[in-house]
């Protein structure tokens, strides 16, 4: 549904995006992430066709972006950033308007107009002004628009920017349900939304892009994942247990991280991963009648993934962790 090839923005000498290629299916929910000024925002204004290209191009649904904007333009419900809104109109006069704009009349229109207030629990505030309206409501009510046609490709440039911890959960149900049938980006800060509500995510920096994969994927490329904590009550020696462990042939290397209570981090040699290496080692423990609190296997995060990559001017980094 979405195609972005070698996709390029220039700012007079200012490179903000630089030869972006990704694709994105029906069924797909799309995370877009990356700190300030990687190029998040331009790279979606160039999917909607808000901004062109300096280069490369973009298909929504099969329709070149610029060459049938009105085309493609139909496929996309847009929520960009800081999304505007009038103010004096009522929430459900606002949707009403952007029905029509999107050529909706009669029954159709009254029809889209409830099922959008359903769909983003705007029902208590349906008659209010915009300008009376916390953050909260006058951002869902701006996410409304974006689906009052039923797009078959919706674009989201933090979604869930100005909600209470309750309203993100229901705009990431909301999301992940609707990613089930139509093509889905949206950029976030919020980690913790990638898992919530993403099937994959791309990683942005510079203009660049520098991760794509599945949230499981991303995980794995932390420095931790795989390895094996094990946490022992009193009485057991940091010096002793990391020794030991330090002599199985399955361990690469292993790391005191606290003395009281005592926790050591053990890392598999390569290929290593997986529960095979966590039996190994709660063998040796069982063996050596350690008073174990705690053996887990790491999973990984990715805000430890986000910051490697994406710290400033370390490119080694970059290249360690692809």
């Amino acid at each position: 549904m979405i195609k972005v090839r070698n996709l390029k923005k220039n700012f007079g000498p200012k490179v903000a995006v630089n030869g972006v290629s990704f694709t994105v299916e029906k069924g797909e929910v799309l995370g877009f992430l990356g700190p300030n000024g990687a190029g998040k925002s331009t790279t979606m204004r160039m999917i909607t066709g808000f901004i062109p290209p300096s280069g490369g191009d973009v298909s929504i649904g099969g329709f070149d972006i610029v060459e049938k904007p009105l085309e493609a333009k139909r496929l996309i419900g847009y929520l960009p950033e800081n999304a505007p809104s009038y103010a004096d109109m009522s929430v459900a006069g606002f949707l009403a308007f952007t029905a029509e704009l999107r050529g909706l009349s009669g029954t159709d229109l009254r029809k889209a107009v409830d099922r959008a207030i359903e769909m983003c629990f705007l029902e208590p505030v349906r008659h209010q002004s915009i300008e009376t309206l916390s953050k909260g409501y006058r951002h869902r009510t701006c996410f409304a628009q974006s689906i009052i046609h039923d797009p078959e490709v919706l674009i989201l440039d933090e979604p869930t920017d100005g909600l209470d911890p309750n309203q993100k959960h229901e705009m990431r149900t909301l999301i992940r349900r609707m990613g089930e049938k139509k093509a889905i980006i949206f950029s976030t800060h919020i980690l913790e939304e990638v898992d919530a509500a993403c099937s994959r995510a791309i990683i942005i920096d510079r203009g660049v892009i520098v991760a794509n994969g599945t949230p499981a994927e991303l995980r794995q490329r932390s420095a931790n994942a795989g390895a094996v904590v094990l946490r022992l009550a009193s009485g057991a020696s940091g010096t002793g247990v990391k020794a030991k462990l330090d002599q199985v042939s399955a361990v690469e290397r292993s790391v005191v991280v606290s003395e009281s209570p005592l926790t050591v981090r053990a890392f598999p040699r390569k290929n290593g991963r997986g529960p095979d290496f966590a039996r190994a080692l709660a063998e040796v423990a069982l063996r050596e009648r350690w008073p174990i609190e705690e053996l887990h296997t790491e999973e990984g995060r990715l805000d430890e993934v986000f910051r490697t990559i994406t710290v400033p001017d370390t490119d080694t980094k970059k290249e360690d962790a692809q």
